[in-house]
């Protein structure tokens, strides 16, 4: 699930000087010079908006020459302003996915407003989220649903998600659950209890979610097996797994799994004493 993250520390703002003064002596420098007041006045915007897709509007300037900022994004001088930026924001040491919590390195950078409506941004700091692939995949060039509200959470901006978000209930049998679902916290506001569950529908996660939780189950019966074997709490145990999870942060896939486990006292009692299946 997505995690709040720290905002980039290059000014957005700022990125825009330099840009438009590098191209001063270029074959581009009346196209940029003419647009760069309104250029900044646009991110300024965006970030009074927190990138809203429902507020932040599209430029026909920019999506006119489309190519002349990705090209910036795409094809940075060695010498250019922007690259070292881009640089750092790739060398993120993030483990997980900001935008869903699966556990491994994000390869790539997320446009939140696609570079191909809002090319403007194309370079933009705050515009710009590491990203796994499945979840790129998943979004696309998507910002708003038919409604018009937006679908996905801002790792920059959305500072509720210091908090969980995501709350995980197990079907039964406990033996071998044929169903789970992911839904918004019920502690959520009614506002953001929407945005949630777009977002978790707009990335699948519910279906990417399947067969993490299925091999963390059997997993979770083997280690409550071998704690009953040797003597152990299987609950003190389960409250270590979650704790361990929660140190990382708290809207990880295992810490999610973890949390449905502790909050579930008959699962947890069919663990410590039932009849756990003989072919694990």
């Amino acid at each position: 699930m997505v995690t709040h993250l720290p905002k980039p520390k290059a000014c957005s703002i700022a990125l825009v000087d330099a840009i438009v003064a590098e191209r001063a002596s270029g074959r581009n420098a009346t196209f940029f010079n003419g647009l760069a007041a309104e250029w900044r006045k646009r991110i300024k915007y965006y970030i009074a908006e927190h990138g809203n897709p429902e507020t932040v509007p599209t430029w026909s300037k920019a999506t006119d020459r489309r190519t002349s900022f990705l090209t910036l994004y795409n094809t940075p001088r060695k010498d250019s302003s922007q690259l070292p930026i881009l640089n750092q924001l790739r060398d993120r040491t993030l483990r997980f996915c900001p935008s869903c919590g699966e556990e491994g390195t994000p390869n790539t950078l997320d446009h939140y407003l696609p570079k191909e409506q809002f090319p403007h941004f194309a370079i933009t700091p705050l515009n710009l989220t590491p990203m796994c692939d499945i979840c790129q995949g998943a979004k696309g060039t998507k910002t708003t649903d038919k409604s018009g509200r937006r679908m996905f959470l801002h790792p920059y901006y959305d500072e509720f998600l210091a908090s969980q978000v995501v709350h995980l209930t197990i079907g039964r049998p406990f033996s071998a659950p044929n169903d789970f679902f992911l839904k918004p916290s019920p502690d959520l506001p009614n506002e953001l209890f929407e945005l949630v569950d777009r977002h978790i529908n707009g990335l699948e996660m519910e279906c990417r979610y399947s067969k993490f939780f299925r091999d963390e189950y059997i997993r979770l019966l083997r280690l409550s097996q071998e704690a009953r074997d040797a003597g152990d709490d299987v609950r003190k145990d389960i409250q270590k797994f979650k704790r361990m999870h929660e140190m990382r942060a708290v809207n990880l896939w295992p810490h999610i799994f973890y949390d449905a486990v502790v909050k579930n006292q008959e699962l947890l009692d069919y663990l410590a004493n039932g009849d756990l299946p003989a072919m694990l």
